[in-house]
């Protein structure tokens, strides 16, 4: 069927490409390329042997030519962007210039602030349609997963929808005093932040953390949850009709955020360089550099995460309340693929958005965000590949 050039190598990468080569009927080869050759040498030779014909490269992805380079040599269908989201708007340009489809799974975010916000990249728009090619933004769980839900709940049970709550409950447990279950310099970036979520057509800001609320989830129970930003909300809330409110919580534990808070007080989370014995340093890369690194924390951690989306609105006149989750197991994550399950619920979204392109199903010129798309076969997907959904009709809603 096609080819696809993965960019990247860390957790989420490694999900997707397990899940490219089980999915090898669409994934007939696929080159994983990033900073350090071996790390994709050592994927391609723990998954190589099956139908899907696996290449590897050294890329170093802000290096616009030497990706272009690398496409035209490879000609893929996509480029699967699995690489750290500074690197973006580097690799859309390398598909522009080359004619080939782009996902990702997080929006672009400049390396000196943290800002989590669309603009850079819808500003392609134009560009790709010019071009024919499609962008597919945010093709992770939260964004993704969370944005075909809206899709698919606005489709299927509502005539508008006025209310979205997005819940992200990980009741995981690693056995580390303190760890991050994604890239600590994203995770620490996003969660140190102010928070925000969109209200009566604008966004209303909060302090980190200063909005908390208690949610019994099924399947793990009741856990503490904080109000943060997330970049789905601002898609959401131009794509999904009716809207006049979208939070996005997340859950925390009080040693995560006891921890997190002594580091913010020392300055161990700034990301202003510092000098250093004559070098200049970045605190929160130094940081990343002494913390267990989050793909090693599959084999030790136990226990499951819930995701899902709870939302109220209208359907003929009528007040209607809807709750879609997926809950996935981390220990199970493991045996299938090596990776705990938030590598897991992002990984497996990656390869689906990517087959959903590649095959035309999802395929028009310019840059879209995931609801943008019927979201009837990619739900369907995710029955498929590993991500089964849940419906509660009747949710207990959040204050």
């Amino acid at each position: 069927m096609g080819r696809a050039l993965i960019i990247g190598c860390g957790g989420v990468a490694s999900v997707a490409i397990h899940k490219c080569c089980q999915n090898s009927d669409v994934f007939e080869e696929i080159m994983i390329a990033s900073r350090t050759k071996s790390k994709c040498d050592q994927i391609k030779s723990k998954l190589e042997g099956g139908k899907t014909i696996i290449h590897t490269a050294k890329v170093d992805a802000d290096n616009i030519e030497e990706m272009v380079s690398l496409i035209n040599s490879f000609k893929p269908d996509i480029v699967m962007n699995l690489a750290l989201p500074y690197n973006d708007l580097n690799i859309m340009e390398a598909c522009l210039k080359t004619k080939t489809h782009y996902m990702d799974t997080a929006n672009y975010e400049p390396i000196d602030t943290a800002k989590f916000e669309y603009k850079w990249q819808w500003a392609y728009r134009e560009k790709f349609e010019k071009a024919g090619i499609t962008a597919l933004l945010g093709s992770g769980f939260d964004p993704g997963v969370t944005s075909v839900f809206s899709a698919y709940a606005l489709k299927h049970y509502f005539d508008e929808i006025n209310y979205i709550d997005i819940l992200d409950a990980n009741a995981g447990d690693h056995g580390y005093p303190f760890a991050t279950n994604f890239n600590p310099e994203i995770n620490i970036r996003e969660v140190s932040a102010k928070g925000s979520y969109w209200e009566k057509g604008k966004w209303v800001e909060t302090e980190p953390m200063e909005i908390k609320r208690v949610y019994k989830f099924p399947e793990i129970g009741e856990k503490d949850m904080y109000l943060l930003h997330h970049e789905e909300l601002e898609s959401l809330a131009q794509n999904i009709k009716g809207i006049k409110r979208i939070r996005f919580f997340m859950t925390f534990g009080q040693s995560y955020l006891t921890h997190l808070k002594c580091l913010e007080n020392v300055g161990m989370t700034s990301i202003i360089p510092i000098d250093f014995e004559g070098k200049k340093i970045v605190p929160l890369q130094f940081l990343k550099a002494v913390l267990p690194d989050p793909a090693s924390l599959g084999p030790r951690t136990k226990g499951k995460t819930n995701i899902g989306c709870i939302f109220v609105g209208k359907k003929q006149g009528k007040d209607v309340s809807y709750y879609i989750y997926n809950v996935c197991d981390h220990q199970e994550c493991y045996r299938e693929v090596g990776s705990q399950a938030i590598s897991y619920t992002t990984g497996v979204p990656a390869m689906i958005g990517a087959m959903l392109v590649m095959t035309g199903v999802w395929q028009k010129p310019g840059v879209y965000n995931m609801e943008e798309f019927d979201p009837d076969p990619f739900m369907s997907a995710l029955n498929k590949w590993g991500l089964p959904w849940k419906e509660d009709f009747n949710p207990e809603l959040v204050d």
